[in-house]
């Protein structure tokens, strides 16, 4: 399969700039995206079959690909929850569809937000980032006429970076909108 013009983007510009930055001596040790998971909590429509499975289409259009229904492992009476009742959907993108989407967020989806002024810097330590979303209709494949309820969604990037410093670097360098740095 052919890369897509994000994926070049990376072959070609973002791997030699991170090179020159760091000094990495091995072209191994350049970070890279390896998989991009989206998720959605849907413990609210768990008792409505229909709200849930209009949730997991909306997820299914938005990536491309069609998610796995997550269920609860144990029931819990204080969250009237139980075992192997529907909690959530999650689809993980690798190769083309993780750059098709990638770019989507960062050009389509993410100028859509309300108040949108950048992310946050934040990885979480292991040279991974992840960022929520309050709403999927930022996303312009979601048909607002058919949409019950607004749900929120979960993105985490897997990189292969072993620092915070080094996967800001490289999200910045694929253009991501992070916020700017505060200089001191």
């Amino acid at each position: 399969m052919e890369d897509s013009q994000f994926q070049k983007h990376y072959k070609t510009t973002v791997k030699d700039s991170l090179q020159k930055k760091f000094g990495f001596k091995n072209k191994h040790n350049i970070p890279k995206l390896t998989k991009i998971i989206v998720s959605m909590g849907l413990a609210v429509a768990s008792n409505d079959k229909q709200l849930l499975q209009y949730c997991v289409d909306d997820l299914e259009v938005i990536t491309g690909q069609k998610p796995s229904i997550t269920k609860a492992k144990q029931s819990i009476s204080n969250f009237k929850l139980r075992e192997e009742q529907a909690i959530g959907a999650i689809v993980t993108l690798r190769g083309r569809r993780m750059y098709d989407f990638m770019y989507k967020l960062i050009h389509i989806s993410a100028p859509r937000i309300p108040d949108f002024r950048g992310l946050k810097r934040k990885c979480d330590g292991r040279g991974n980032y992840s960022m929520g979303l309050k709403d999927q209709t930022v996303f312009p494949e979601v048909n607002l006429d058919k949409m019950k309820k607004s749900q929120g969604m979960n993105i985490t990037f897997v990189t292969t970076a072993n620092t915070d410093e080094e996967c800001v670097a490289f999200l910045e360098e694929m253009g991501m909108p992070l916020k700017k740095q505060k200089e001191n």
